[in-house]
């Protein structure tokens, strides 16, 4: 179950909302986890007792911990960790080691190994991510371990962040799973977010996903080069639109029931370096692969800048294979990588004096370009795909046929980027008031019926609704 399903949209957000409200404080978590474990089991039933087990078990771990001597701490830690990473390499990885170790085998002259594959857990990344920070933030004494087991299953299978994000570390909201508070402007304010995120999934990934597909699922060779530009531009909006919106419901359904999640999205295609893009795109997993991964191999305080770059690029194809069990991912954490430390070198100062629009434009350039290897499946399809885009085989293409890829992507590139004029940042804060007014509260209310009503026409009317992360 998808946040943009029809069966989300008008069956299960309502029946929870209305049996959240009505029941008494102290029993709302349970409302909130006997939701989520449902939402979790309509798309993964096989799975939802794996990740309820491993859940308690972690935190029984971690309460163990908390109470033990420092040797101890540190032998539980490490087998709580253990315990977390090893389920993901093994449901995320095991697949892509093994298809490899048989091609090597195959190389070699030798028979390939008998394989059951594995299918993948929904979310696996996710919540494994914030299980692990549970884990290393009650050994740093930054938070104090939960009380109840069932807050701490919440905190892991809570359904606006479960699937994809965003990355919820237990500091930020360890005092919220206990005590927490929403009234009608939280109420109102959070659906009005989840509103805007639903319009941007349906109303622009989708068009964008639907010309992407088509480009991208198309005889790669047979491309001409306007074709191959327009299915990386689709595809660049798309995974854009398609993950801020999905993050902005997350954050909308939080706001509705009390939660204050991170924001992950800020504009990032308007970023005038490599490194300003991680600071905008994604921030809740760049901040985590900083402070849990990047911190600790020596971050910015090492000796040498040869072992700072290697911090950069280690922490890079970790987040690449993050993304995915295949090379392609560890080649698009390796192209950012490259591009971080060349920001380090000399790049970064260098766009920086070339002023706002250049220096945008190139770093755009340099972002959509990585794409394509996040998007294909082999490095062979990137190889091809590249070369039309190159091959200068610009031919004249019949978008009358294609209005709504013209009006949608005219609309994607102004709201990507009106942020870098006065007006759009007027704009800006016309949709998200600083301070309301009976006259900005009516206001509100109509856009956001207007833009519920055509999102949930739209996704009836086409049934097509894809979402890029569900599958991470």
């Amino acid at each position: 179950m998808v946040f943009s399903s029809i069966v989300f949209l008008l069956y299960f957000l309502p029946l929870f909302l209305l049996i959240y409200f009505l029941s008494p404080s102290k029993l709302r978590n349970y409302v909130l986890l006997v939701f989520s474990i449902v939402f979790y089991a309509w798309g993964a039933p096989q799975f939802v007792f794996i990740l309820i087990g491993s859940s308690l078990l972690t935190y029984y771990i971690v309460k163990l911990m908390h109470r033990s001597g420092y040797r101890k701490r540190k032998l539980l830690l490490l087998v709580a960790l253990s315990l977390n990473v090893g389920m993901l390499i093994y449901f995320k990885y095991a697949n892509f080691f093994m298809e490899n170790f048989n091609s090597l085998l195959q190389s070699l002259g030798f028979s390939d190994l008998r394989w059951t594959a594995i299918a993948l857990p929904i979310g696996i990344s996710f919540y494994t991510f914030q299980s692990l920070s549970y884990c290393v933030d009650v050994y740093r004494g930054v938070s104090k371990p939960l009380i109840n087991p069932t807050n701490f299953l919440l905190y892991i299978v809570m359904f606006p962040q479960l699937i994809a994000g965003p990355i919820v570390r237990f500091n930020t909201v360890s005092d919220q799973i206990t005590k927490r508070f929403s009234n009608g402007e939280d109420r109102m304010l959070g659906f009005y977010r989840f509103t805007i995120g639903l319009a941007k999934k349906v109303l622009i990934a989708n068009v964008m996903g639907k010309y992407a597909d088509f480009y991208f699922g198309s005889e790669l060779l047979q491309l001409s080069s306007t074709e191959a530009w327009l299915g990386l531009l689709a595809y660049t909006f798309q995974i854009y639109f398609d993950f801020s919106g999905y993050s902005d419901m997350a954050i909308g359904i939080g706001r509705m029931i009390g939660f204050s999640f991170p924001e992950n999205f800020n504009n990032p295609y308007v970023s005038r370096s490599i490194t300003e893009f991680w600071r905008r795109w994604h921030m809740t997993l760049s901040a985590w692969m900083r402070d849990y991964l990047y911190i600790p191999l020596g971050g910015n305080r090492v000796d040498t800048k040869l072992r700072l770059f290697l911090n950069l690029w280690i922490v890079f194809l970790i987040s690449g294979l993050w993304h995915g069990a295949s090379w392609n991912f560890v080649l698009w954490g390796a192209y950012h990588g490259l591009f971080l430390i060349l920001d380090r070198i000399f790049l970064q100062k260098m766009l920086q004096r070339t002023g706002r629009v250049v220096s945008t434009l190139l770093t755009f350039f340099i972002a959509i370009l990585g794409w394509v290897v996040f998007r294909l499946q082999t490095f062979g399809e990137a190889k091809v795909y590249y070369k039309r885009l190159f091959a200068f085989d610009f031919r004249p293409v019949e978008l009358h046929s294609r209005l709504d890829l013209v009006i949608i992507m005219v609309i994607a590139i102004l709201f990507s980027f009106i942020t870098l004029t006065r007006c759009g940042k007027k704009l800006e804060r016309l949709v998200f008031f600083e301070e309301y007014t009976p006259k900005r509260y009516i206001a509100m209310g109509v856009v956001t019926i207007l833009l519920f009503l055509l999102s949930v026409a739209s996704v009836t009317a086409t049934g097509f609704n894809p979402f890029i992360y569900f599958r991470f």
